[in-house]
């Protein structure tokens, strides 16, 4: 009997599902991490109905599907890298193994105008600090046609694959890409900063499954408890923001160890749909910037 793409579907979501293996870098269940790796190996949309589509699948077809489902299992590598693709609110960007793969809450709050009260006609320089495969830079510059994006991380090797993000997008005119530590490379002053640095903590670094080790450890890890990086962002941040900028902050599942670090900081926290304490936004007042 002919084997159908919604057959197989099902024979791989099975396989994944007794696998073992981890999600949370761009699917969260075994069904559609199947669907992914499937419509990629068949070369069709990843919004196509596997329902309706009816073409018996060939052998050949068959052995390369079976030959990714595999290499998901064995290499615990995330489908992004396998496919070198990752989709962050509906827009597609180029991901491989010198950056991690992009899921950062504060894409949501870009796509959705979350951000756009905080913002003026005076909005005019936007960072994306620890930017990775440039994911935030380009979905700013997007949303906000009017301003000027630098995308600055500390990875060369990351700032790579964010130039390739940027022509994909042909943004190449209006993202301006900067190796930095920290602030170092990216002076500023700058009207709006986004970051979604390393705050993973030590004892979390530990336990993190081996989907998440396939990733730079660069960019995850934020000491003992993961507010290394934060702290350094903070303490210079006033000398580095406008005196009517924002700085938006994730943080991830980090907030214990946020307001243990900066007990006197008030920001104000932002709701996604991980819910309302995973990203925070401190305004210029909040940091302390002259006015």
């Amino acid at each position: 009997m002919p084997l159908l793409l919604r057959n197989y579907l099902e024979q791989a979501t099975e396989r994944l599902a007794q696998s073992g293996v981890h999600f949370g870098h761009g699917t969260n269940n075994a069904h559609d991490e199947a669907a992914w790796l499937v419509l990629w190996g068949l070369g069709l949309p990843l919004d196509t109905d596997t329902t309706e589509h009816t073409t018996a699948l060939t052998p050949e077809q068959c052995q390369r599907l079976d030959a990714l489902i595999a290499e998901r299992i064995t290499t615990r590598r995330p489908a992004a890298y396998i496919t070198q693709e990752a989709w962050l609110q509906g827009v597609s960007f180029y991901v491989d193994e010198r950056c991690i793969v992009p899921r950062s809450f504060i894409a949501e709050l870009i796509a959705e105008g979350t951000l756009d009260l905080w913002l003026s006609e005076r909005t005019e320089r936007v960072l994306d600090l620890c930017t990775g495969n440039g994911s935030l830079a380009v979905l700013a510059a997007l949303a906000w046609p009017e301003v000027h994006v630098t995308g600055a991380d500390l990875s060369t090797e990351a700032l790579a694959v964010a130039a390739i993000n940027g022509e994909r997008h042909g943004l190449a005119q209006r993202i301006t890409w900067c190796e930095s530590n920290v602030w170092s490379g990216c002076p500023g002053p700058w009207d709006l900063v986004l970051c979604n640095p390393p705050y993973v903590n030590s004892q979390s670094m530990a336990e993190l499954p081996a989907e998440f080790r396939a990733e730079p450890a660069l960019a995850l890890a934020g000491g003992h408890d993961g507010m290394d990086f934060v702290r350094q962002l903070l303490a210079a941040a006033p000398q580095h923001l406008s005196a009517h900028g924002v700085l938006v902050l994730e943080i991830g599942f980090e907030r214990k160890h946020f307001e243990a670090a900066f007990p006197n900081l008030e920001p104000v926290w932002l709701s996604t749909n991980a819910g309302d304490d995973q990203v925070l936004l401190l305004t210029a007042d909040a940091l302390g910037v002259p006015a």
